[in-house]
């Protein structure tokens, strides 16, 4: 005896709810699956980051050495000018005793000056 359309209906709806049952399934490992290699991509993003920022760091601190030096130098060459300045002005009073005290006389004269002006 052939099952009559009742039994087909509940055949069919069984067997639809079978196969909605496997897919609920299949769509649960398939996230599952996506959360575990997201959350790898996340530790793997989270480490390249650091990496990348320890490296800005340590690169920073060798700019700030380099820069230390650098002014190091600067400061250097200025003494030296300065050295050769002074040098240049003891020879220039050594070669002209009279002309050194006038010009020291009259900044002098001129300072006080201005200064009792201010008064």
């Amino acid at each position: 005896m052939s099952p009559n359309p009742s039994e087909n209906i509940k055949e069919n709806l069984s067997e639809a709810g079978a196969h909605l049952k496997s897919a609920a399934g299949a769509a649960g490992e398939a996230l599952r699956g996506a959360a575990t290699a997201a959350g790898d991509e996340l530790r793997l993003g989270k480490a390249n980051v650091k990496a990348e920022l320890a490296d800005t760091a340590l690169s920073g601190l060798a700019a700030a050495e380099l820069g230390g030096e650098a002014a190091r130098e600067q400061v250097d060459a200025l003494l030296d000018k300065g050295r050769d300045l002074l040098d240049s002005a003891a020879e220039l009073i050594r070669e002209r005793p009279l002309a050194s005290f006038g010009v020291a006389f009259a900044a002098g004269w001129l300072v006080a000056a201005l200064s009792r002006r201010d008064r």
